[in-house]
């Protein structure tokens, strides 16, 4: 039976509510629905849709083409008449604010396959700050969390990488994950916890109305053999069911080959390949759900196409480029991931957390260098910022405290590290970006020393390296990019020694300009040119009163006649 058209708006989600006549004892396992919508331009994707406790069954739907989308419903029981064959209609209506996830759709990859864009083409530079817990009730609703979206929103952050409930750091049903209504899952494993994700419906349709995409995590990649291959792919059916028709990026989990913390060394071995194998077949099935088509990928321990058995599997690659890896080696990761094929974005999804407890402290100036020698020695993609107490979300009375392994991070509240400088410098230098032709840099080659190029595929005897002082800090720039159309050089260094750049690349007399990257304030540079060469070096320090400077040249004008 036909009922009344439901109305939306332009990539706006809808929701439609299928209550069942016919009870089922494992409503969870034992019915799927899907619903095929065909929009008015005769395109048909069919969407899965989610169990919503007791006999009810939703699907979420949402176009940018306006006009009137027919759908029916398909049930893997084709004896319920309530759940199969119903027919109905969704009229589209233009969207006429101001969203951009609204306004341009969600994200995917730019045609050059080496940035982000929005659907209609706008381009999108990734910030990405980190939420892993920010499902759980350490985080209170509304108060903690619309208030650390706001800031985050102000601050200039995009994206909001967070983990749907089975978080990192901590085992199956630890009580530091609970929410109001309890797990994502009963404790038995029997089913998924509807209830818990009514809950997190509201953060993350806040996310969206907010214009920050969420960036979801399914679970840490050591959940997988605790419930179960099967279990997983359900898991992951019910997220892109639930979130799918909203603008969001899916990352299948968090160090996906990644075994649990107190495992022998033998057992660990076995589990790293057998964990890359089957996130890569629960990566498959994804695909198969994903009628949206929203951006695929995973957060690795190294590098996602690590962790995969296959690159078709990603539409991006994050890294993960080490909390305590000295800048040089940022940048060598990203340069690989610029040079490897097939190409892709490339981001570092997990990098210098600010104040991390470790030996030394991570400070902004630590994850300031990690986020210019990563973005620009990839492409300016983008980057995720981590702040230590936001992941995690310590708060005063409650401290998130060790993991399994017996580390603890650190225990500053969620709200004194939202104000930590290092967030309000990536937004700085995420607004300094779009002001030029960032989609349109290429990196240059990183420089580096024999020892660097022989420890290149070996990141921990890089690290140890490090410690022993025998990877000395280089005085060239740590990361340089070009536009050739129109002609702009990006530089960054993190010494104020002197270095070189060559001005082949333009075509007449240039200005320069140092760039302070911790306040964007521009200071004039002087040079000296000997052929296509300019010999510059920063002669103060930066506001923060360190030594790392952001070299720009661009075209100079002409003058008027």
């Amino acid at each position: 039976m036909k009922s009344t058209p439901f109305k939306a708006h332009q990539n706006q989600a809808i929701e439609i509510r299928f209550p069942s006549a016919t009870a089922y004892a494992e409503p969870f396992k034992d019915v799927e629905l899907d619903v095929a919508f065909t929009a008015p331009s005769g395109k048909t994707v069919v969407v899965p849709a989610f169990w919503a406790g007791e006999q009810d069954w939703c699907v979420r739907y949402a176009s940018s083409e306006t006009g009137a989308h027919a759908f029916r419903t398909l049930c893997s029981d084709q004896g319920n008449p309530s759940l199969h064959g119903q027919v109905g209609e969704v009229n589209i209506e233009p969207y006429l604010g101001d969203n951009p996830l609204y306004r341009h759709g969600g994200i995917r990859v730019a045609e050059d396959q080496r940035h982000f864009c929005h659907a209609d083409g706008t381009p999108f530079f990734w910030l990405g700050d980190t939420w892993w817990m920010g499902l759980c009730g350490r985080l209170s609703w509304p108060e903690d969390f619309q208030a650390l979206a706001h800031n985050r929103k102000e601050t200039g952050f995009n994206v909001i990488q967070l983990v749907a409930g089975l978080y990192p750091d901590m085992p199956l049903f630890d009580e530091r994950g609970l929410s109001d209504s309890g797990y994502c899952w009963e404790t038995d494993l029997s089913r998924i916890n509807p209830r818990f994700f009514d809950e997190a419906d509201q953060r993350i349709f806040h996310l969206v109305e907010q214009g920050l995409t969420p960036c979801i995590l399914g679970a840490w990649g050591y959940y997988l053999p605790m419930i179960g291959l099967e279990n997983m792919q359900r898991h992951w059916r019910y997220l892109i069911a639930r979130w799918g028709a909203l603008p969001v990026v899916w990352a299948a989990a968090g160090e996906q080959t990644m075994p649990w913390y107190l495992e022998s060394h033998a057992q660990k071995v076995a589990s790293r390949t057998q964990l890359r194998s089957d996130w890569s077949r629960v990566m498959a099935h994804m695909r198969t759900l994903n009628g949206f088509g929203r951006l695929i990928t995973t957060h690795p321990v190294e590098s996602a196409r690590k962790s995969v058995t296959e690159t078709g599997l990603l539409d991006f690659e994050m890294q993960q480029t080490g909390h305590g890896a000295p800048t040089a080696h940022h940048a060598m990761r990203a340069w690989q991931g610029w040079c490897t094929q097939p190409a892709m974005p490339v981001i570092s999804a997990e990098a210098r957390y600010e104040a991390l407890e470790i030996s030394p402290t991570v400070t902004a100036r630590n994850a300031r260098e990690a986020f210019w020698a990563h973005a620009l020695n990839s492409g300016l993609a983008g980057h995720t910022y981590g702040a230590n107490g936001i992941w995690q979300v310590n708060a005063v009375q409650r401290p998130f405290g060790p993991s399994p392994s017996g580390s603890c991070w650190g225990n500053m509240p969620w709200d004194q590290a939202m104000l930590l400088p290092g967030a309000r410098q990536m937004g700085l230098a995420r607004k300094f970006l779009e002001t030029l032709p960032w989609n349109e840099v290429e990196p240059q080659p990183v420089q580096t020393g024999r020892l660097e190029r022989l420890l290149q595929h070996s990141p921990r005897l890089r690290r140890v390296a490090h410690k022993l002082g025998w990877l000395q800090a280089r005085h060239a720039p740590v990361a340089v990019g070009i536009a050739r159309e129109p002609s702009v050089a990006i530089a960054y260094t993190v010494s104020d020694q002197p270095f070189s750049m060559d001005l082949a690349l333009f075509k007449g007399p240039v200005t320069a300009t140092w760039i302070d990257p911790t306040n964007f304030d521009e200071h004039p540079v002087q040079f000296d040119v000997r052929g296509h060469q300019m010999h510059v070096q920063p002669h103060r320090k930066n506001a923060a009163g360190e030594s790392d400077w952001l070299l720009l040249l661009q075209p100079a004008a002409l003058p008027s006649v």
